[in-house]
């Protein structure tokens, strides 16, 4: 008996310690609790869009403890009668696993060139720098002076996004 009351104590501790780093868990969605797609749609309904429209939207904390918060909107007809020409660039940026690593890396607090070239795997110092402007130049980077880079605020829920959307 001594031993289950252990196991017991323990389960009810390591409970209560994953319970305080997530102070506000994330909203769990049923196949019928689509709130924010609800009252998009009434949104979309009030505008006259009958084909429709996206909506993306996040409140993001980043481990270097920065927090953004964002949202965009669009409507179906504006999307579909876009030229998707003009986008290649952003996804090209983000089709190289070193960028994306790097991208990674950067949210996760590593800004500038010298600490980005001491991780393995992202290879020389000047290839760095090539991804680096690469990703520059599609606008998923920035550099705020003296060497560091970070993700725009603008980009950072775009950037998750396009991550979420990529899983299988």
């Amino acid at each position: 008996m001594e031993l289950e009351e252990r196991v017991a104590d323990l389960e009810r501790r390591l409970a209560a310690l994953e319970n305080a780093r997530e102070p506000h868990p994330a909203p769990r969605l049923g196949d019928d609790d689509f709130w924010a797609l609800r009252g998009f749609k009434e949104q979309l309904a009030g505008l006259g869009a009958a084909d429709g429209g996206v909506l993306f939207t996040g409140a993001v904390r980043l481990p270097t403890g920065e927090q953004y918060e964002w949202q965009h909107g669009a409507l179906t007809a504006g999307l579909l009668d876009a030229d998707w020409q003009e986008a290649a660039e952003a996804f090209a940026a983000l089709g190289h696993p070193v960028r994306l690593r790097l991208l990674r890396e950067i949210t996760g607090g590593r800004r500038t060139a010298a600490e980005l070239a001491e991780l393995d795997g992202v290879g020389t110092t000047g290839q760095i720098y090539h991804h680096l402007r690469q990703l520059t130049a599609a606008g998923w980077l920035h550099t705020t002076g003296r060497g560091r880079h970070e993700v725009p605020p603008g980009r950072v829920v775009p950037l998750l996004v396009a991550l979420s959307a990529a899983r299988p």
